[in-house]
């Protein structure tokens, strides 16, 4: 199971961590990923200055907005989140 933690520390939350867990809980049964994905809040993942942050298994995402979900998710779903 992959684990996606957003933050929802201040500065994440300010700038649309809401929003991007709402579309994460929206897209995540489109793409099928209910039993392979866990998504959680993370109070601070030490990017503030780059927010909304996310962490997806070891790797970080930043600058993350609800538009870029889809690709994070279909990334997971391809098995190519690891690379940069």
């Amino acid at each position: 199971m992959v684990e996606i933690t957003v933050c929802v520390g201040s500065s994440c939350h300010l700038k649309g961590a809401y929003e991007v867990i709402k579309e994460f809980e929206r897209l995540i049964p489109f793409y099928g990923l209910e039993n392979s994905v866990e998504l959680k809040a993370g109070f601070c993942l030490g990017r503030c200055t780059e927010g909304v942050t996310v962490k997806v298994g070891d790797r970080y995402f930043t600058s993350v907005a609800p538009k870029d979900v889809a690709g994070l998710l279909e990334a997971v779903k391809n098995g190519n989140w690891k690379e940069d």
